[in-house]
């Protein structure tokens, strides 16, 4: 179940990557982060009520774990790559991403000595690298100081994602995920909206609620991107090996090629095609890796 949660994960993700990409054209990077986690910790709020999910006990160390985690991973990664991504797009965005999935290995190592399969690890490199043969293509319109500083930006954040989900796996063993992602979340709301607020003032704050709140691709990019793919995100890495999960989230960048085919009706090339293989083929193999 861990593997399908991870590639439903991948599928929620992309569709909001799309969506996000078309809304940074009339919000900014600290609005639409705020937007995101106002609509996800509703999300969780309405569901924990409706499920009547009893509260969990956490200890003082998990508080302080869940703080720090929703700090760098929500407050912190969530903005550096909304800003990455309206720097430099969602192509070339998708290649920087592809650090996600090395950096899960690595810390996931680090923390807890996880070793995947040498076919998992194979299988991750097919994937990576069809993600990097299908979408490379230096954008000759972002400016320098954009291309570096959004490349940059979408390294750390996808350093500091891995990180942050890593950090609470062994707090999701005994306690409910959707505690977990409203503790998190509700921590990077918070810190967003004292950012907004500093940089906007309160009027800022509400001007932006109002508008987004308003605007029906941001409501959906945020359902999608934070409420659906967060909870099957954390469930992922509950029920399968970190890397693994990981190898399965990053086919949210085949899945972003091949609806934007199927829905902006984008054209398929050879690039494209090689790339879709190679990562189709590369999932197959950590699927067989036991």
């Amino acid at each position: 179940m861990g593997d399908i949660y991870a590639i439903i994960t991948a599928l929620c993700w992309s569709s909001a990557v799309i969506l996000f990409d078309v809304s940074s054209k009339k919000m900014d990077s600290f609005q639409l982060n705020v937007l995101k986690n106002f609509v996800g910790v509703f999300g969780f709020i309405l569901t924990i009520i409706v499920l009547s999910i009893p509260i969990p006990i956490f200890s003082q160390h998990e508080i302080l774990i869940l703080f720090f985690s929703g700090v760098i991973g929500i407050a912190i990664a969530d903005l550096l790559f909304l800003d990455s991504l309206r720097r430099i797009g969602s192509g070339l965005s998708a290649v920087v991403a592809t650090i996600y999935s090395p950096s899960i290995f690595i810390i996931a190592y680090l923390l807890f000595g996880e070793i995947v399969r040498l076919q998992s690890y194979i299988g991750g490199v097919l994937v990576i690298t069809g993600i990097v043969i299908a979408t490379y293509k230096l954008p000759q319109i972002v400016k320098n100081n954009d291309l570096y500083i959004g490349i940059i930006f979408g390294v750390f954040a996808q350093i500091f994602t891995a990180y942050s989900v890593l950090l609470v796996v062994p707090i999701m063993e005994n306690n409910p995920i959707i505690y977990i992602a409203l503790i998190r979340f509700s921590i990077g709301l918070i810190v967003t909206v004292a950012v907004l607020v500093y940089r906007s003032g309160i009027h800022g704050l509400f001007y932006t609620l109002k508008e987004g709140l308003g605007n029906t691709t941001i409501i959906i990019a945020a359902i999608l991107g934070t409420y659906l793919s967060v909870i099957f995100w954390l469930a992922g890495f509950k029920y399968t090996l970190a890397g693994r999960a990981a190898i399965y989230n990053q086919l949210s960048t085949i899945l972003i090629i091949i609806m934007a085919v199927l829905f902006l009706k984008e054209t398929m090339n050879v690039k494209k095609w090689i790339g879709i293989t190679l990562s189709i083929f590369g999932a197959i193999l950590v699927s067989m890796s036991q």
